[in-house]
């Protein structure tokens, strides 16, 4: 492993050079106008598995997108790891506030990356970090070091609920058959102090309808005699949250994993300042629930968000409307012990419960997952820790995120195996944004860093 640092640097160029290719398909899984750039997207993907040096790649067919399937078996008696990574990205929307178009990749330095960071769609989630585990992997073969079997996993609907994943993972167990799961699709503290993350929030997301009058009206005429839906959501809305920013879902807390105050001292330690991050997101203060600190209301603690919000007359100038129906598009984080489905069912049966007589709800589930926690005290946590160790010189900090992969827990169920997520991203890489990008520097050390991984795992396997 002592030529990793090496054959990083002598084929910098190239790794960059790949991973900006893959960055200019729009593999926007969400919108049906870029169908078949997802499946270019994994014919890619596949392309560079076979290069790499797996002997096994396919494209798995699916109800929905394929799933990109690679492995290398050099000995049935040697651990295997499966990389899970996603080649689908987020919608690239608004376009107007990106600095240099979403798919046409640029590296540019910044504060952070003084070596330069690239700024596309999908940089860091999760085209970047996923094709660092292909570089990875191609060093392994090219130097002849791969110390045990690893398997891929590369899916094209992360974005969108993985429905099609379950489906995958249902039916091929025995293919899909794994020691540990390895995932970079999280983030580090900071490029001078790692971090693993151990805990994942689940999700529940839905999208609301409030229908008022059969059509829409003139306020004029209808202002003040029915009711408009616009201003009924608003309301129905803002009342789910009280004064202390608790949500109002009756059993919404029923579950909830309440953490230790020795726990919670352990999670301060992690070195963070709040001057920094209100500067970083240009705000005055922060805001959540209270009785909690920053770090634990983004991680440990469940969270109810409008994600979109619209209705009536929205275009250049005026027009005086009292419209038909508004909607809402709405996503809860969840903590471990919180189902998402029957969380789901609890938001559904509260939004309706308090809608006034004078509209209708519908309220539609889109998808869900549940939260995870891995143990620090596994092989596999232990190894990502000294692989960490090695490469940045200090000790990765546990960490939890309040960002959601629900395949995760659908991983443990299906395939008894342990996740270990080993993300190299920053928190400012503004992913799901406009202007996302992945620091040169994260890129390359994610790629060093990953072989470690599997040198590590299969020592503490045996």
């Amino acid at each position: 492993m002592d030529t990793i640092k090496q054959y990083v640097q002598d084929n910098k160029e190239r790794f960059l050079k790949e991973l900006i290719e893959l960055l200019k398909i729009p593999s926007v899984s969400a919108d049906s106008a870029y169908s078949q750039d997802v499946i270019d997207t994994a014919n890619a993907v596949k392309a560079s598995l076979e290069k790499a040096g797996c002997d096994v790649v396919e494209l798995c067919e699916t109800p929905g997108y394929p799933i990109v399937y690679g492995e290398k078996i050099i000995d049935k008696n040697l651990p295997t790891v499966l990389v899970y990574g996603h080649y689908d990205v987020q919608p690239a929307d608004p376009i107007e506030l990106w600095t240099s178009p979403p798919f046409e990749p640029v590296i540019k330095t910044t504060e952070l990356h003084p070596e330069g960071a690239i700024f596309a769609r999908g940089a860091c989630d999760d085209k970047g970090q996923m094709y660092m585990h292909v570089k990875a992997f191609e060093y392994m073969i090219q130097n002849n070091c791969l110390p045990c079997n690893v398997k891929f996993m590369i899916e094209g609907e992360e974005e969108v609920g993985s429905a099609s994943l379950g489906w995958f993972v249902e039916r091929n167990q025995d293919k899909l058959a794994n020691d540990v799961i390895l995932i970079s699709d999280t983030g580090m503290i900071s490029n001078q102090q790692p971090s693993i993350t151990t805990g994942l929030r689940g999700l529940s997301y839905v999208e609301v309808e409030v229908t008022g009058p059969n059509r829409d009206l003139h306020s004029g005429l209808y202002g003040g005699a029915v009711a408009n839906p616009i201003n009924v959501l608003t309301k129905m809305i803002a009342s789910m949250h009280d004064e202390n920013n608790h949500i109002t879902i009756p059993g919404f807390y029923d579950k909830v994993e309440e953490l230790s105050t020795a726990e919670r001292e352990k999670m301060a330690q992690r070195p963070y300042s709040e001057d920094a991050y209100k500067k970083a997101l240009d705000i005055e203060e922060v805001y959540g629930e209270k009785g909690y600190t920053t770090n634990e209301r983004n991680s440990i603690r469940p969270t109810l968000d409008v994600n979109g919000i619209w209705g009536g007359y929205t275009g250049e100038g005026a027009k005086t409307v009292i419209a038909s129906k508004a909607y809402a598009k709405i996503s809860m984080r969840l903590v471990p012990n919180q189902d998402w489905e029957e969380i789901t069912e609890l938001f559904k049966n509260h939004f309706e419960s308090i809608a006034p007589k004078a509209v209708k709800v519908r309220v539609t589930p889109h998808h869900g997952g549940q939260g995870y926690v891995t143990p620090i005290d596994s092989i596999g946590y232990q190894a990502a820790a000294k692989a960490y160790a090695d490469t940045f010189g200090v000790q990765p900090i546990p960490v939890r995120s309040g960002g959601s992969i629900p395949i995760v827990a659908l991983f443990e169920k299906e395939l008894k195996s342990k996740t270990i997520m080993m993300g190299f991203g920053l928190d400012s890489d503004a992913i799901h944004s406009p202007n996302e990008h992945f620091g040169v520097f994260n890129y390359l050390k994610g790629i060093e860093t990953i072989p470690l991984f599997y040198k590590y795992f299969t020592e503490l396997s045996k």
